[in-house]
């Protein structure tokens, strides 16, 4: 008898971390099996860490090799975590793209945003529809998120099926689309699930998330009571969020001016596909001047701190249409993403010095989570009862919150793994049986590179502690022909004992061409290694730090 084909799951990004979400599932033997890709997403650089880095992308060397096995990219939603790698990584896949109206609209818009628009086609599925992705049947079934038409994945394959969440919660009061198809899940639970790979988000906090309705009218209270202009800053894919303060808007007769780009894309998508239905035009920034400040409100972008959003040259009272005076407010409708809280912190500050209210999360019920909590994540084990669970999209302590909750609520096998693990799903008994290539890809300006970059290594030296640069003209007998030229960059001008740290390397590149015999003299590259060790090592000495140190010596 054949062997049964192997049904396989390979995470390449958002195990183990929050973002850069790309899952794969595989069936067939060894070099046989085809390949299904679900999402393709980004995280964000940290500038402490990966300075001049803001995007971060999964590496996808392996699907490349297995590119004519590649049946189809399915996306799940439209967040940035989980399609924004693919206007620079499709190219290299050459895949058919399977989304729904709404994720396909903004991706549309995305790429036409580009500096160089480019065009990428997308089938566009129906929401609750199942298609044929090669060997694979995918339903696509609707959960409620913070972000229009969510989807959870029903996988079907000759050896079982698999439900891959995306991002949900449950919302039995949404503003926006229908709850979390509960009727749904249940049936396919009673089909027979093989497998669960399930958001961990927010698997280390107790009970249910709040419902986008709660906040909706938390924010009509605020809005309502506030004196003088309001601005208020949220994630601009939360469409809901913005039919929200659009409506509290119209309640506390403001209009709303929309600020920053991302928010003016997103509101025109949302509009064409019907998801700002009977909400009044929004104005662009320009109109913001001509409004008095008790009937104006200004819809941001730059919830997370970004440099060079709207809400951040607001703060720092250079934005050319949008100002804040003391006593207006500003309302962060967001939670800030870890890792960016040196950056909101800023933004806060900025805003509390000049005298403007800043309301959050901390104190007002003005954000919710887009991801289930502990008590939703029972709900739905209860409800599909997988032989199998696999955490996903979450970090370490997530996960094993996760995996430990699935324990408890009986789940027969619960594993955990990380990126790049090939894990069997079946048949048999489920076990991670190889490695794959992983990593990260980095975008620095226009190009991408992967994560052991000598640019982006060496980015982070000189972050840490400067630069010296050492020029040297030398004769045709091994001689200098003039003084040497010394340029330091991101060094202390002085030791502690106020001297010049750069005539003490001009005195120690002399000295160290003046002691290397005479033979040496004559050897460009001998001359540069020499002086660069010494002058490496004369800085450490006063300053405690190693540089990175280049030293150019010419022949004239």
């Amino acid at each position: 008898m054949a062997r049964a084909d192997e049904l396989s799951f390979v995470p390449l990004g958002g195990i183990g971390e929050i973002g850069m979400n790309l899952s794969l599932y595989g069936l067939g033997k060894g070099r046989q099996r085809s390949w299904l890709a679900v999402d393709l997403g980004v995280s964000f650089g940290n500038e402490e860490h990966l300075p001049g880095i803001e995007i971060v992308m999964p590496d996808i060397r392996f699907l490349e090799s297995e590119r004519k096995n590649l049946v189809g990219l399915v996306l799940t939603h439209a967040h940035e975590d989980h399609f924004g790698a693919i206007i620079d990584l499709w190219p290299r896949l050459q895949c058919p793209i399977y989304a729904t109206k709404f994720s396909a609209s903004l991706f549309e818009a995305k790429c036409a945003a580009e500096r160089t628009p480019t065009n990428i086609p997308v089938t566009v599925v129906e929401s609750g529809a199942r298609i044929d992705v090669g060997p694979f049947n995918v339903e696509f079934i609707a959960v409620q998120h913070s972000i229009p038409e969510s989807h959870a994945l029903a996988i079907r394959t000759s050896e079982g099926v698999v439900l891959h969440t995306g991002d949900w919660k449950l919302d039995p009061t949404p503003l926006i689309g229908e709850p979390t198809n509960e009727k749904r899940l249940r049936e396919i639970g009673d089909e027979g699930v093989l497998a669960l790979v399930g958001d961990s988000t927010n698997a280390v906090r107790e009970g249910r998330s709040p419902s986008e309705r709660e906040v909706a009218r938390s924010l009509t209270e605020i809005i309502k009571a506030a004196k003088g202009r309001v601005a208020v800053t949220t994630f601009a894919s939360n469409v809901s969020r913005l039919r929200a303060v659009a409506e509290a808007a119209r309640e506390a007769e403001r209009e709303v001016v929309l600020i920053g780009r991302a928010m003016e894309r997103v509101a025109q998508v949302a509009r064409e596909t019907g998801y700002l239905d009977g909400v009044a035009p929004f104005r662009g920034a320009d109109y913001y001047g001509h409004f008095p400040p008790d009937k104006v409100l200004a819809l941001c972008t730059g919830s997370q701190g970004e440099p060079r959003a709207a809400l951040a040259r607001i703060a720092n009272d250079d934005h050319p249409d949008v100002t804040l005076n003391k006593g207006d407010t500003v309302i962060f409708s967001s939670r800030t993403i870890p890792g960016n809280e040196r950056a909101v912190g800023g933004i806060i500050n900025n805003l509390v010095t000049r005298g403007i209210k800043v309301i959050t999360d901390r104190t007002h019920l003005v954000h919710v989570s887009g991801h289930p909590r502990r008590e939703e994540l029972r709900e739905l084990i209860s409800w599909v009862r997988p032989q199998l669970l696999i955490p996903a999209h979450g970090e370490a302590l997530h996960l094993s919150e996760h995996a430990d909750l699935a324990r408890a609520c009986g789940v027969p096998k619960v594993m955990i793994c990380k990126n790049g693990d090939l894990v069997r799903l079946g048949p048999g008994e489920p076990a991670i049986v190889e490695e794959v290539p992983a990593g990260r890809l980095y975008k620095d300006g226009k190009i991408l590179e992967d994560q052991n970059s000598r640019a982006v290594v060496a980015r982070r030296r000189l972050a840490f502690a400067g630069s010296a640069f050492v020029a040297l003209a030398l004769t045709e007998k091994g001689e200098l022909a003039d003084d040497p030229q010394v340029d330091l960059i991101g060094i202390p001008e002085r030791n502690t004992a106020g001297e010049l740290i750069d005539e003490l390397v001009y005195d120690v590149a002399v000295s160290t061409f003046e002691n290397l015999p005479r033979a040496k003299r004559g050897d460009p590259d001998a001359v540069g290694e020499a002086v660069r060790r010494a002058v490496r090592s004369a800085i450490a000495e006063q300053w405690g730090k190693k540089v990175v140190c280049v030293v150019h010596v010419l022949e004239v």
